[in-house]
């Protein structure tokens, strides 16, 4: 891309070189910076769906914009009580708390409208700037790189207004201002509507991978066979020859994990699991884990089989793993299915994550308000059950399928991170003036 024909340095480590008929600015310099002092005794139910005034938070703000239809409202005597920070179109919002930095402009102002705690309110003083510039210098790396310069060692995040105060920017003429805003409303809705439609193929990709898998396990591989109603309402029609088991018919033993607290130890090599450390297919150890010592994991170890499957039953439910000798202690929170020899578990394993079963198993948990799935609800699950030379075919399709949709959706993963990189590069290059867009739109 074509670059201005001088530099400068500016000062700053964190921008570097700039154009040289550029200038370097500070906030206090430019900016009228006010945010909420606080709400003088405000009660949680003067929070309303419907008032008088919009109050506008951090978690209003969506690609750049507020969603005001998500915003609570307050009586006009709350408005009217601070009108340093009362809205008004074209004014930009920074959060200074929770996720520091995020930025919206106010545009088509539905009605009156203020701040909650958490955000800054900022308008240019002697029109020193076209706001919408600032939106981008505020979104780009330069002000995040600033942000993680000067932010303390404390583990809670604020943006503090004398730091604030203090941020340096790259400032071009009003005219490049707005042409350098223009180029990059441009750009970067060309970038985000390419994203938009590789996470659309993603979400497809993984629609067409359950329907893969919904369609095997509950009507096989050849569309031509003879159907037969499963006598099952939720199942509907199943191969002729299949049959349709109870989970309890094709298990030795169904069981959960211990129904109290352990006692934990810092040294072991045996992890307490419950039902977040069901991963997809595999446990997973975090550095949140606990352990347990050997005399407590022998007094409550459970049989298991290399035909085994680890399913969790409460918070997240539905969580599978494969079982493949780890020597584990479960909490109640995981059952165990101990499936019989001529079972294949995978079979078993794809049959549960179907749209058909996790069906089946919100049906179980409807009218419970502890959402825990019980073991006699496993026990009666019915399963439509080929033979098992026909699972192992089905297994083996269904593998093959679903590793070609992964690579794909892997790929455009990669190429969405790839775009997202490019676009963050591309604003900061923009707007410090590492390259120049004056005659490219």
């Amino acid at each position: 891309m074509r670059k201005y024909d001088s530099y400068k340095d500016s000062g700053v480590e964190w921008i570097g070189e700039i154009p040289i008929s550029w200038e370097v600015k500070r906030i206090k310099h430019t900016t009228y910076v006010k945010g909420r002092i606080g709400w003088q005794g405000m009660r949680s139910d003067e929070f309303l769906e419907l008032s008088d005034s919009y109050v506008v938070t951090g978690t209003d703000f969506e690609n750049g914009r507020i969603k005001w239809e998500t915003c609570y409202q307050v009586p006009i005597e709350r408005y009217d009580e601070d009108p340093f920070i009362q809205l008004k179109d074209g004014d930009l919002l920074i959060t200074k708390d929770g996720t520091i930095g995020k930025v919206a402009v106010v545009e088509n102002l539905p009605k009156i409208a203020t701040l909650n705690s958490g955000v800054f309110l900022t308008r240019p003083i002697f029109d020193s700037y076209v706001p919408k510039f600032m939106y981008w210098i505020l979104f780009s790396d330069v002000f995040k790189t600033f942000y993680d310069f000067n932010k303390s060692g404390s583990t809670i995040q604020h943006l503090y207004q004398n730091v604030f105060n203090e941020f340096k920017f790259p400032l071009p003429s009003h005219s490049e201002q707005t042409i350098i805003t223009n180029y990059l409303d441009q750009k970067t809705t060309e970038i985000d509507d390419l994203i938009a439609k590789k996470e659309r193929l993603i979400q497809l990709l993984e629609e067409e991978r359950t329907a893969i898998i919904n369609q095997a396990v509950t009507k096989g591989l050849d569309p031509s066979v003879p159907m037969r109603d499963s006598g099952v309402e939720w199942l509907g029609e199943i191969p002729e020859h299949w049959e349709v088991k109870r989970m309890n018919f094709i298990s030795t033993k169904i069981g959960d994990g211990l129904h109290g607290t352990p006692t934990y130890v810092e040294e072991s090599v045996f992890p307490f699991i419950n039902g977040n450390n069901i991963g997809e297919g595999v446990i997973i150890i975090t550095d949140r884990t606990k352990f347990v010592s050997e005399e407590e994991y022998k007094s409550n170890q459970k049989t298991f089989t290399p035909n085994t499957l680890l399913m969790s039953i409460n918070g997240t439910i539905g969580n599978l793993a494969y079982y493949n000798g780890e020597s584990i202690m479960l909490g109640k929170s995981v059952a165990y299915i101990n499936l019989e020899s001529n079972v294949n578990k995978e079979f078993i394993y794809y049959y549960l994550k179907s749209e058909i079963a996790k069906d089946y198993i919100n049906m179980e948990l409807s009218g419970s308000t502890i959402k825990n799935l019980s073991l006699y609800s496993i026990n009666k699950t019915p399963i439509p059950y080929p033979k098992k030379e026909e699972q192992i075919e089905i297994v083996n399709f269904i593998k093959t399928k679903v590793v070609e949709i992964g690579k794909i959706i892997s790929k455009t993963q990669q190429e969405i991170e790839l775009l997202k990189e490019y676009k963050t590069a591309l604003i900061s290059e923009v707007v410090t003036g590492k390259v120049d867009v004056r005659n490219m739109i």
